[in-house]
């Protein structure tokens, strides 16, 4: 979609934002998911990102932000952007420059920063896909849960160490967890709320 002041923003599934344009800035604050903004340029009229607790302030760039619950990350494409966790904060926040991401919770004084590389997948999305790259399931689940229409779990750490790659369609996630004891030594259980939960096989004990 085109936004009134002409930046442009792509939105994942399950993607809720709002937009207003004042007069001394543009605001978005991003209610859940993900989307990917390519900001018209603007020094004097600065355009701020509102995800969780903290805010992402730029002034023309591409970037996007991904939130699930009261985490968020923010991939820089090109420009810069100033990163903050927390809104009440003084200060602009952190800088990010092209090739570089933050990550914050919610609460988190301080965003953390790293540097992506050439096969980063955080914006498979916008081709339809979810990469899972050798991921634990723990670290795996943030990214699943945004497509499910009930959320996994895993019951405890020995499954959630275990891992799993693959490039899935992200339309067709829901399918994912029947296929998972097929390549997992997992079978799927359901919690009080009726919402899957995944449990590794119990190893059976070497024979003497």
């Amino acid at each position: 979609m085109t936004l009134s002041d002409g930046s442009e923003v792509e939105l994942n599934l399950g993607s809720n934002l709002t937009f207003t344009n004042y007069k001394d800035q543009r605001r978005v604050t991003l209610n859940k998911g993900e989307a990917f903004f390519k900001v018209s340029h603007d020094t004097s009229h600065p355009f701020i990102v509102k995800a969780a607790d903290g805010r992402i302030r730029v002034t023309g760039t591409q970037f996007n932000v991904w939130m699930y619950e009261d985490q968020v990350r923010v991939n820089l494409i090109e420009g810069s952007v100033l990163v903050s966790s927390n809104d009440d904060l003084p200060g602009d926040g952190l800088r990010l420059g092209p090739a570089m991401q933050a990550s914050y919770g919610r609460g988190d004084y301080t965003a953390r920063i790293s540097q992506t590389y050439d096969n980063d997948n955080s914006l498979a999305w916008r081709s339809g896909k979810l990469v899972l790259d050798d991921l634990t399931l723990s670290n795996a689940l943030p990214l699943i849960n945004r497509y499910l229409s009930k959320p996994l779990a895993v019951a405890d750490h020995n499954t959630g160490a275990l891992r799993i790659g693959g490039i899935y369609n992200i339309k067709e996630l829901n399918s994912l967890v029947a296929s998972l004891p097929k390549v997992l030594p997992v079978y799927v259980t359901r919690n009080k709320d009726g919402n899957p939960v995944l449990n590794a096989m119990p190893q059976q004990a070497p024979k003497i």
